[in-house]
């Protein structure tokens, strides 16, 4: 019996500190594997974060003792002010529309047999680096449209409704009977009925005519009608023309607008033929007969995306077009746990898909939407290469955030010690982020 309960005994000190002694100490077994780790966290984190600090308090040169004057110059300074300004539009907005447009796509992606393939080439763009991304949104919004597809987009609708002029440089030539006025032309004479009228234009390039554009051809007197040709008075090569009269190889100018004008009321118009021929009623006898500045308006050239008004707002897309994907696959994978059970009984009880959506849905998946919202507001202090690299240097001043000006102030304009305070603000800022996730995950650990 005695034996029994010797066996059935929980082990003595004795035989705890024999099984110890195997492997020795456990918190030293852990420090030694701790130790790597605890090194490069020193080397890669707390020294540059302490070296930082202490920097941030001398001058440019680091002999000097400045005090919180670096701190004074984030409040002074314009650049450091606009870089503040630009990085509360980017926390407010791009990890919104980031979120939002991921939310849209995870929810709208279930409904349909190809929503693995969308959610595929939504996320491609994360495959791609910040620096490839912004030499591609570089291009995206050139200012020309042949170059930049967001141009050549916009041109497009624009032209839609509201065509080019497809004569922007044409002007009178010498001896022209035009003169001046109002943007457009007008005849220094006035025309009447049975006499044909030259209206004489030069400076438009052969390719740039309108497609049905002929040869001009001169106008024939006709009883009671104005008549005339409006042409190119040029003749290409080293033929000789005859100024003030079309020849076989000039060509009209088809489409082109023209107003009888009298006591500065407009009496009767018209648009000439493809070879440039018109003909007015009786109405235009005694008027002047004006090319009005419709026919002579630049064409539309689209929007100056990175101007100084826009491009902030430009860059903020671009990351957006990156970002969507990683809201879009966390957010899907939140929605998979989502009781099919709860959205099942919503809709026997009558509510429809909007109200399923807002009040079961957007609830449900509020701890993964507060996890990419977080994610995205981190990264989105951090960002510097999209705005480098795609805002051009007379607009990279008003697309200023503080990682930029970091950068600017410690490289360009050697002022480490002002750098140094942009770095360690830019810490204090991320902390009350980390600081709310590290609660949202304990809180979530408690549940």
């Amino acid at each position: 019996m005695a034996s029994a309960a010797a066996a059935g005994a929980p082990p003595g000190p004795a035989a705890s500190k024999s099984r110890k002694s195997v492997t020795g100490t456990r918190r030293t077994v852990a420090a030694l594997f701790l130790l790597p780790a605890l090194v490069l966290l020193g080397a890669l984190v707390v020294y540059p974060i302490g070296y930082s600090i202490v920097r941030s308090l001398y001058n440019a040169s680091g002999d000097g003792f400045a005090g919180v004057d670096n701190y004074k110059a984030l409040f002074t300074d314009d650049g450091i002010r606009t870089a503040l300004k630009n990085n509360v539009i980017w926390v407010v907005f791009a990890p919104t529309v980031s979120t939002v447009l991921g939310l849209m796509f995870a929810v709208l992606t279930e409904r349909v047999r190809w929503g693995t393939a969308f959610k595929l080439v939504v996320f491609m763009p994360m495959a791609i680096s910040m620096l490839a991304a912004g030499i591609i949104f570089r291009l995206v919004y050139d200012q020309d449209p042949d170059k930049g597809v967001a141009n050549a987009v916009w041109v497009g609708v624009h032209d839609t409704f509201a065509p080019s002029s497809a004569f922007p440089k044409a002007h009178p030539g010498r001896e022209s009977p035009l003169r001046p006025d109002q943007g457009g032309f007008i005849t220094r004479a006035t025309v009447h009925t049975g006499r044909p009228v030259a209206l004489p234009l030069v400076g438009v390039a052969p390719d740039q005519l309108p497609g049905d554009t002929k040869k001009a051809v001169a106008a024939r007197p006709e009883p009671g009608k104005i008549t005339g040709t409006a042409w190119q008075d040029f003749t290409r090569g080293k033929g000789v023309g005859r100024l003030g009269a079309p020849d076989p190889s000039e060509p009209g100018y088809a489409g082109m607008r023209i107003e009888a004008v009298k006591d500065g009321a407009v009496v009767a118009s018209t648009k000439a033929a493809a070879d440039g021929t018109f003909t007015l009623p009786a109405e235009a006898d005694g008027a002047l007969l004006r090319l009005p500045a419709s026919n002579f308006k630049e064409p539309y050239n689209g929007v100056d995306w990175l101007g100084p008004s826009l491009v902030t707002p430009a860059i903020i897309g671009s990351y957006v077009w990156m970002w969507a994907g990683f809201a879009m696959v966390l957010i899907a994978a939140g929605l998979a746990g989502v009781p099919r059970e709860l959205l099942e009984a919503a809709r026997v009880d009558g509510a429809n898909e909007w109200q399923v959506f807002r009040r079961i849905t957007v609830p449900l998946l509020a701890p993964v939407l507060a996890v990419v919202m977080v994610t995205l507001m981190i990264n989105v202090l951090k960002v510097f290469d999209l705005v480098y690299i795609i805002a051009p240097g007379s607009s990279q001043d008003d697309a200023n955030v503080l990682a930029l000006e970091l950068y600017r102030k410690g490289f360009a304009e050697s002022q480490p010690g002002i750098a140094s305070a942009i770095a360690v603000f830019l810490l204090l800022l991320v902390i009350p982020v980390m600081l709310f996730n590290i609660r949202r995950l304990r809180r979530e650990v408690r549940r």
